[in-house]
């Protein structure tokens, strides 16, 4: 059985494109890939084009696992895009590494993503009715087909992007490589952060502004809603999707996914996160003598917490940076050594104390029940938790693998039946509307589906109704 965080989020993207064509840009892209390896450890690929040959490699594990020195040196070319993978559509297996490259007639693509597509696999029998093969079973493919597809019928490359996009529900991000020029495409409503970088050499897409850090490269501004970017040497065109009134940015992506260093929706993912700390401190103001974060996302809505309320911030869980995925037997002992891997109770610290605990959020609740079961081991004298994500009451269907509505901890329970179940003194989640204020994006702007329910799209619920 694989120990995993609660959350976990599908993908990160990034492309690049030399406007000098001696240049090869697969360096270019690993430096991107490692600072993006958040968001998934599970694969990782690169993919570039030079004198209209693709070059490509993916693998299981981390970036650092899949690339070397040597490796980068054979992939040749002044264009490319590369992939870090977290699977939710699809399993995760070799055959379901991105960038997915397909060749078919007059078109050579190369295709990464970031999102979930919620029809794909409707989408995906079409596809087969029509004669398609799949070499996987991930929704890149699905959308990869689907462009051959209009492709064919237009030889339009951005007709094929509109008119295979207007047959996608769901998140994504994408950057693809279509006949050596380079896109970026976001759906209409903006649900995936994705970013445009550069300078006088280089244009660079990403997932996160910290790529464009990492390659001295200037944040130019954010990919909007429903755009299709084309890039084409210094030539450099935008397209449309069709338009809504309205976006539905994740809000996770601000409280957990993203690097507390990057701007995603043109926002500092790290104000945002001291915003949540300050609204917890105005809804729970708690008699303790310490707040500590479990770290890492929780620590700037921590430290927000104490100078709000005056109570000492100290670093009474420390994280083991060196631990990976960890396999075990599923029994609650070998989950609680799991969590103890990789994080650790600093005692002197919690000892005898009052303490005031923040997370980002709680879904399952089985890490959570794990931290506080060490918090009084530790010896603590009273435990209340604080949570900067209001409860998770319905499942995500846009790229983040959380769980069943039935394995969600807040579904069926009140907030003291919460308590006792993780074992705390007193639990606290932030408001919705403090939620919506910290983030700053009005209410009706943000994706919101996991905690109220209401999903900005049709749900897969209701495509089997209409098949049915």
């Amino acid at each position: 059985m694989k120990v995993q965080n609660d959350l976990q989020d599908k993908c990160g993207v990034i492309g690049v494109y030399s406007y000098d064509d001696s240049v090869d840009v697969a360096s270019w892209i690993l430096s991107g890939l490692h600072t993006i390896q958040h968001r998934g450890q599970e694969s990782a690929g690169i993919s570039v084009i030079k004198d209209g040959r693709t070059n490509t490699h993916v693998g299981m594990g981390l970036v650092s696992d899949v690339f070397d020195e040597d490796l980068i040196k054979l992939l040749n070319g002044n264009i490319g895009i590369g992939h870090v993978r977290y699977s939710t559509t699809g399993d995760s297996s070799h055959e379901n590494c991105s960038p997915f490259v397909e060749e078919a007639e007059d078109i050579n693509i190369s295709i990464a993503h970031n999102g979930d597509i919620v029809n794909s696999f409707k989408l995906r029998e079409e596809l087969i009715e029509d004669g398609f093969k799949f070499k996987s079973n991930t929704d890149s493919e699905v959308i990869c087909h689907l462009l051959i597809k209009e492709y064919q019928k237009s030889h339009d490359t951005v007709d094929a992007i509109k008119k295979t996009c207007d047959r996608l529900i769901g998140s994504y991000s994408l950057v693809i490589m279509i006949n050596g020029i380079l896109y970026a495409v976001r759906d209409p409503l903006g649900m995936k952060p994705l970013s445009l970088g550069g300078n006088d050499d280089f244009l660079v897409i990403a997932s996160e502004t910290v790529a464009f850090d990492s390659l001295n490269v200037d944040y130019i501004r954010s990919i909007k809603p429903g755009e299709i970017l084309q890039i084409d040497g210094r030539d450099v065109e935008s397209f449309f999707l069709k338009k809504y009134d309205h976006t539905a940015n994740c809000m996770f992506e601000y409280l957990y996914f993203a690097r507390p260093d990057s701007m995603i929706y043109d926002k500092s993912v790290y104000e945002v996160r001291l915003n949540v700390g300050k609204k917890l401190a105005e809804e729970y103001p708690i008699d303790a003598d310490v707040v500590i974060a479990v770290p890492d996302s929780s620590i700037p809505a921590t430290l927000a917490y104490s100078r709000a309320t005056g109570i000492p911030y100290a670093e009474g869980l420390i994280k083991n940076r060196y631990v990976g995925r960890t396999f075990i037997m599923p029994t609650q002992q070998d989950r609680d050594i799991a969590v103890r891997l990789k994080m650790n109770t600093v005692d002197s610290i919690i000892k005898d104390k009052k303490v005031v605990v923040i997370d980002d959020s709680v879904v399952r609740g089985t890490t959570s029940k794990t931290i506080i079961k060490m918090l009084r081991e530790a010896g603590a004298k009273e435990v209340h938790l604080l949570v900067g994500c209001p409860e998770i009451i319905s499942p995500c269907y846009y790229g983040i693998a959380m769980a069943t509505k039935e394995e969600l901890l807040a579904v069926g329970r009140t907030n003291e039946e919460i308590r006792d179940e993780i074992g705390v003194d007193s639990i606290g989640y932030i408001s919705i509307d403090g939620l919506v204020d910290a983030i700053g994006t009005p209410y009706e702007d943000l994706c919101l589906g996991c905690i109220t329910g209401d999903y900005p799209t049709v749900i897969p619920e209701e495509i089997e109704d209409e098949l049915n």
